[in-house]
């Protein structure tokens, strides 16, 4: 007996990195997954997104572990394509308990050459995903979880950069600091919102993880970087995605069925 099972999760951003890590594990522990991921690129985001091939990856890794996915290709920022998503997944699976909204992107452009219109940009298209898209996200969830009247919980990740002021001045990195102190503002909204329901809302805040998100050539968080330059009190440079997991794990778990509004750090004492 796993100690989710019988449940259903939904997952955005779920074709890689982080996203694929928790549908894993969750599935490990007995969740059937609604996967979903834009598998497109975005313009201004200079690295390569998940692709279909990612996403039928992570059905193939949940599936291995004996549990159901449901894949779907819908872009956060579009409240309708997630909520045709969401609804597809509920009517193959069976309903939703666990909502993770993990989509994020990374991207930074802080040279002098950056012109106003350029900044504004990869700000709309940080503050898109990652606010908008966790709004929406929240949004098309919240009625399925009131309706079926078992309650669930959801998990927002967040950053430290939602802790604390992390930009270079490029639009897209004060997108990710402005959307990630954001979202926490949101997720207490609806923790009281859906409380009642028995429905909780908790943020995770990892520091930096072992990602294509940071690891490619085009990432803020390069060697020698002001961003890299930070104290963490723990001798811990990144986490694995599956650290990040285990946290949610617990979060989502019956044991914390009385867990609620909260900002979990798992970021080795970086916030200190």
């Amino acid at each position: 007996m796993g100690q989710l099972d019988g449940k259903v999760a939904f997952i955005t951003g779920a074709g890689r990195g982080q996203g694929r890590s928790h549908a894993a594990l969750l599935a490990e522990h007995g969740a059937d997954v609604i996967a979903v991921d834009v598998c497109a690129d975005i313009p201004t985001v200079p690295y390569p997104m998940a692709t279909a091939d990612d996403l039928a990856e992570t059905a193939r890794v949940v599936e291995a572990a004996g549990r159901r996915c449901v894949t779907a290709v819908a872009d956060v920022r579009d409240i309708a394509a997630l909520d045709k998503a969401l609804q597809h997944g509920i009517a193959e699976l069976g309903g939703v308990d666990i909502v993770l909204a993990n989509a994020g992107v990374l991207h930074s452009d802080p040279g002098a050459e950056t012109t106003l219109e350029r900044s504004a940009a990869n700000w709309a298209d940080a503050i898109g995903v990652m606010l908008t898209g966790v709004f929406n996200t929240l949004k098309v969830t919240e009625r399925p979880l009131i309706d079926q009247g078992r309650g669930g919980s959801i998990v927002v990740t967040g950053s430290t950069a939602g802790l604390k002021g992390m930009t270079d001045g490029s639009g897209g990195l004060s997108g990710y600091n402005a959307a990630k102190h954001g979202l926490v503002g949101l997720a207490k909204g609806w923790a009281r919102l859906l409380g009642p329901h028995s429905v909780r809302v908790n943020v995770v805040h990892p520091t930096a993880v072992d990602t294509f998100m940071i690891n490619n050539p085009h990432s803020p968080m390069t060697d020698g970087s002001r961003l890299q330059q930070v104290t963490r009190v723990l001798p811990v440079d990144r986490l694995q995605p599956v650290d990040v997991s285990r946290a949610i794990l617990w979060l989502v778990s019956d044991e914390a069925y009385a867990v609620t509004g909260i900002s979990l750090p798992v970021e080795a004492g970086m916030t200190l």
